[in-house]
Order: C-alpha cells, then structure tokens, then sequence
C-alpha cells in the first residue's frame, strides 16, 4: 500500500511541475483534458478505495484519468485517424459485394452497410454471414474505446412510412444487441431509426442500410 501510495503521490508531484510555465495551445488542451480526466478517475479511485483499497485508489484512480483525459484532449484527430485505418483494414476482409461505406468527416468516422447484408427483407433478424463482420466491427471499436457510437437503421420507401420507422428502429437496436454480446460498452451504444426519410440513392437497395457513426469522446 505504502509503495503504491509513493508511486501516485511521486506521479501527481511530476505531473503538477510539468503543468508550471507557459502553454501552448497544444499544452491547454493536454491539460484541459488531463483535469476532465482525473476528476472521472477519481470518481474511479473512490469506487477502488470503497473496494478496500483505501486512499491509494483514489490517487492512482485519479492518475489513470488524468492520462486518459490528456489523450482525448491533445490527440483526438490522430486517435480518429487510426482508429479510421483500423477500421477499413478490418472491412478489408469482407468480400468486395460486402464490404462496409467508410467516410470521414472532420472527427466523425461513419461506417455504411448494406442492409440486405445485415438482414432479409422486411425482417429484423441478423442472417448467419453477418456475424463475422460484426466480429471484426466489434474489435476495432473495442481497440478504441474513446469513440461514442450511434447506430443508425434505414429502409427504402416500400411500405408504410411508420412501419418503415419502426423496423429501422429494430434493426438498429439488434445491431446493438449484438455489439454489446462481443464486448462493446453499452454505455457508448445509441441507436436512431430514420425509415425512409434519409434517402441516398434512387436504389432501394442502397437505402436499405445500417451506420455506424463514431464521435470522440471529448474532455
């Protein structure tokens, strides 16, 4: 316990000296993240010390924030930027036919499939084949875990307008489902059904599709 104490206070100690003189922009926002981030740490630590860990939680919980802050702070376009090349090396692997959308837009990283892929007409049900890309989807966004991810369920225009909705909707929450069975955390998990009111083709097949939008986690 002693020794984990010496450890934090000695990383707290360092990490305030490095905090003295002037910032650049680039310091600020390192700091800015690093203070978001012990303060939830800390909230971490209590939750460790509560656990019989004492004081030494707190400390060392607050230390693992204040890293994890800075990163998200300073280093969001390159944290997205790595994560968008992961991702397009794990859609590689799906078959030219399958293979998911991928499209950057500043920080926001947007991955498009195809809905027959995913699912049979008019159902909810994901069909066998696309459990494997669900696998590969799955372990970049858990390699990844500073991203927040809303699942976005679309149909063509056939049939009802409020059916429509109600089965993007469906659709969207079993992806969900799915992505938090391989370990996603169901806290960064939102989802949206559009039905047909976001169409992108004059395909009905193209506008039957599900997104993944992934938006950093910002201190």
């Amino acid at each position: 316990m002693r020794k984990s104490l010496c450890i934090a206070l000695s990383s707290l100690f360092l990490l305030a000296c490095a905090s003295q003189g002037p910032y650049t922009k680039q310091q600020k926002g390192t700091a800015i993240g690093a203070g978001t981030g012990a303060a939830i740490g800390g909230v971490v630590g209590g939750s460790v010390a509560r656990k019989g860990h004492g004081t030494a939680g707190v400390i060392i919980g607050g230390l693992a924030g204040a890293a994890l802050g800075g990163l998200v702070g300073n280093q969001i376009g390159a944290y997205m930027d790595r994560q968008e090349e992961a991702l397009r090396q794990a859609m590689a692997a799906a078959t030219a036919a399958d293979q998911a959308s991928i499209q950057r837009s500043q920080d926001v990283l947007t991955a498009t499939f195809k809905s027959d892929m995913f699912f049979d007409f008019d159902s909810a049900t994901i069909k066998p084949g696309a459990y494997a890309e669900l696998d590969r989807v799955a372990k970049v966004l858990n390699d990844y875990p500073q991203t927040m991810i809303q699942i976005q369920g679309h149909t063509d225009s056939s049939g009802a307008e409020a059916y429509n909705m109600a089965l993007s909707e469906r659709r969207a929450n079993v992806v969900r489902g799915a992505l938090i069975q391989r370990g996603v955390a169901q806290e960064r998990l939102t989802t949206i059904g559009f039905g047909e009111s976001q169409p992108i083709s004059s395909s009905a097949a193209m506008n039957r599709r599900v997104s993944l939008v992934m938006t950093p986690i910002r201190a």
